[in-house]
């Protein structure tokens, strides 16, 4: 099918748009606001969808991150149909420009939820609109429990401050969410004494998830789990701690499903429709941080395309795909990453040969090194939350790039090993962040390494890579069909 140019779909569009808000005041643009007509109360706010009848075609408005894949699943209809409907889409559009108008046949499903919606997905996400938000003296300002918290956690000791700053980088979920979680369920930020209880989220788990901060670990591995399962339109319906079905509205966002499917794992009843509505972490946001809406085309635009990236390691060698897409970081979603190996006689953990370095798949600056861990950010600004970056781990801390760095395309930034999260064998692990957001290894941007596309298998780690009818399958092992040579 003869692909719609970009700047063609952009103009269509905005004549689209002008001629379904003519009626609208000059200058007047479009915000996405999370509670416009919303029903107030702590239980049930929302009306009942109606029963449409098969193929029904309803209304419904892009926001930030939209995909066809993503909206298939949620309305229970068909890639084909969506785009049948809606003529001026390219077939092969990545994210959908936020405020787009749209017709989507719907199936109607039984038992849809809440229509409220918690926050927008740019307050969800460790992105731009965290940029200006300095946590430590955030919580400085408040006498509760958290300010004199300290813990050993990443191999040091840490305020409690940092261990969320800590939290909310490796797993990308705001720091304001994390505050506002900690503040809803433990009076962090105003209650003077720590609740008596290890598991200060109410996640019961004695041997992986006591204290603090390993509880922070659950909630914003969770999170994630639901945000990025609705983004991909995977998680369409989840059990709730009180055994009840949970099947998101399909108008909902990203951000309110990881926050409904957050709260599903503990809380029941009332006890959850209190939690997801707007007397529950809705209201102590507010009271917390004010108002959350934010320009949505500032976070995930419309037709967003992934640079040139070059494969991670040197020019004309082979190097093994040992994981194909999985956790960015984590367990489960995001499908974020994908994994790599250099050529070695033996198996397991050891140290790399020095002609066996990870590479940059672009120039950009180091903006943050942990353990096993490397930050490339691709705009040069400084800041991982802002562009494109790129995640590395399992980068031996010896020889490895610097902070500060300005790394040029195919240039070494360290070398692979066990180092950092949990590894089997050497490798590197890489994935991608768009202002903050983890970015679907397999999706319409798909992860694309000089042509060579990634794809999902029928489990984590299992699936393939392609280029131009080449099929590379994952494998621990270094076999023929595993194996990959970058370019001259």
């Amino acid at each position: 099918m003869k692909k719609t140019p970009l700047s063609l779909f952009i103009t269509l569009y905005a004549m689209l748009f002008f001629l379904l808000t003519s009626c609208a005041p000059v200058n007047t643009p479009y915000q996405f606001s999370p509670t416009a007509d919303i029903p107030i109360a702590t239980s049930t706010p929302y009306a009942s969808r109606p029963e449409y009848t098969p193929g029904e075609l309803v209304a419904y408005t892009a926001q930030t991150g939209d995909t066809i894949p993503g909206l298939a699943g949620r309305f229970n209809t068909s890639e084909a149909e969506i785009l049948a409907a809606n003529s001026i889409i390219p077939h092969d559009v990545s994210t959908l420009p936020p405020g787009m108008p749209m017709e989507i046949p719907i199936y109607y499903l039984p038992l849809w939820g809440s229509q409220f919606q918690i926050l927008p997905d740019s307050a969800f996400v460790n992105g731009p609109a965290a940029s200006d938000f300095h946590t430590e003296t955030f919580v400085d300002a408040y006498p509760g429990w958290l300010r004199d918290y300290e813990d050993y956690v990443g191999g040091k000791k840490r305020s409690g401050a940092e261990i969320v700053d800590y939290v909310a980088y490796n797993f990308s979920v705001s720091p304001r969410l994390l505050l506002a979680l900690l503040e809803y369920q433990a009076g962090a930020l105003t209650k003077l004494k720590e609740p008596n209880t290890p598991f200060t989220l109410g996640y019961e788990d004695p041997m992986l998830h006591s204290g603090m901060y390993l509880q922070l670990i659950w909630a914003a591995n969770i999170l994630n789990n639901g945000y990025y399962g609705w983004r991909g339109g995977n998680l369409l319906e989840f059990e709730r701690a009180d055994g009840y079905l949970e099947r998101p509205d399909p108008w909902q966002n990203a951000a309110t499903v990881g926050i409904q499917y957050y709260f599903s794992r503990t809380q029941a009843g009332i006890r959850y429709e209190k939690a997801i509505g707007a007397e529950g972490l809705f209201e102590t946001y507010i009271q917390l941080f004010g108002s959350a809406e934010e320009n949505p085309s500032s976070f995930m635009p419309g037709s967003l395309e992934q640079p040139e990236f070059l494969l991670p390691f040197p020019r004309e060698k082979t190097w093994t795909y040992t994981g194909a897409p999985h956790t960015g970081w984590g367990t489960s979603a995001p499908f974020a990453a994908i994994d790599f190996a250099p050529p070695s006689e033996r198996s397991g953990c050891f140290i790399a040969k020095p002609e066996d370095y990870a590479t940059a798949v672009a120039t950009g600056m180091v903006t943050r090194v942990d353990q096993g861990v490397v930050i490339l950010d691709l705009d040069l600004d400084g800041d991982e939350r802002t562009g494109w970056s790129i995640f590395y781990l399992h980068i031996a801390a010896s020889k490895r790039a610097q902070l500060g760095a300005i790394i040029n395309a195919g240039e070494s930034i360290g070398y692979p090993s066990c180092e950092g999260g949990t590894s089997t064998g050497t490798h590197i692990h890489i994935a991608r962040k768009y202002n903050g957001e983890w970015i679907l290894a397999d999706s319409p941007l798909p992860f694309n390494l000089e042509g060579w596309i990634a794809h999902n298998g029928t489990e984590a780690y299992e699936g393939t890579l392609s280029k131009n009818g080449v099929i590379i399958q994952a494998s621990i092992v270094s076999e023929n069909f595993s194996r990959i040579t970058t370019g001259k």
